[in-house]
This record gives structure tokens, C-alpha cells and sequence, in this order.
């Protein structure tokens, strides 16, 4: 069925529950596992308070703690996992990603860290169920609104 699993991760609470979807279905099929995040090169910060450079930094780091998350998580479940970091628009650099190594079947969170929190499915998802090649499974994250447990 899918010879092989992506996960693309951007550390958020969403991103998190898919990292653990994405992690059981690799075990359960006995395919590759790959983990992806990507450094977000479209910024809001077009101004002279904020440095660009000074972002950059900051998002680098997020990406790689949410990779390292990743690889941590996937050793606890004895899973083997190749991970990436790439620099560009989420959605692109995923599909990109996937063509590159042929992979069949993405998982992704349906709400990233973008400031549009409230959107029913973040961006990126959108982006990638409407254009991906290969099936996207986009994973809720279990009753978390705006990062808190919550009814409303």
C-alpha cells in the first residue's frame, strides 16, 4: 500500500500528534520513515524593529528541536527515521521533498504555528491536500484550541 511514511513537522502541538501517527503507521506497514521541517522563508517581519537574521536563527532552531523531537520520539518506539531540514514555503518544499524521495504517503498536523490559528485547516495542510501526488493524512491534535484543552 505505502512503501514509505513523511512527516512533516514544524514542532507545534498538532505537528506533534502527527509525529506520532506518522511514527505507528512506518511500525505497523514496516516502511521508511522520513521527518521534514521546514525553515519558513516568507516572514511578517518587514520591519526595522525586528532582524531578519535574528528570525532566521530563532526559526532554524525551532526546526531543529522539532526534527530532534522527531528522532527521539521514533527511538522510543524502535522506529527507524531519516530526518531533513529545508529553507523555503512549507507546502513546496514538502511536495518537493516527496518527489525527491519518492515518498507515498505525508502526514502533517492540521493547524501549524502560523498566526492564523483559528483557520479550519492550517495552510500548509490545505496547500498539500490540494496539491500533493500522493495522499496526505492531515491529523487533528485531540481537542487543543489555541494550545490549551478546551470546549469552545
Amino acid at each position: 500500500m505505502y512503501d514509505s511514511v513523511l512527516v512533516a513537522t514544524d514542532g507545534s502541538e498538532a505537528s506533534a500528534v502527527a509525529v506520532d501517527h506518522g511514527i505507528e503507521l512506518a511500525a505497523r506497514l514496516e516502511v521508511p520513515l522520513y521527518g521534514l521541517a521546514v525553515v519558513e522563508t516568507r516572514t511578517e517581519y518587514d520591519n526595522a524593529i525586528v532582524d531578519p537574521d535574528e528570525v532566521e536563527t530563532r526559526l532554524r532552531a525551532d526546526a531543529d528541536a522539532a526534527l530532534e523531537s522527531v528522532e527521539s520520539t521514533a527511538q522510543k518506539a524502535n522506529v527507524a527515521v531519516e530526518t531533513a531540514l529545508r529553507t523555503g514555503v512549507p507546502h513546496e518544499e514538502i511536495l518537493s521533498y516527496v518527489e525527491d524521495q519518492g515518498i507515498d504517503l505525508v502526514v502533517v498536523g492540521s493547524q501549524g504555528r502560523s498566526a492564523f490559528r483559528r483557520v479550519l485547516l492550517g495552510s500548509t495542510a490545505d496547500a498539500l491536500v490540494r496539491l500533493s501526488p500522493v495522499p496526505v493524512l492531515v491529523v487533528g491534535d485531540d481537542g487543543i484550541v489555541d494550545g490549551r484543552a478546551g470546549d469552545e
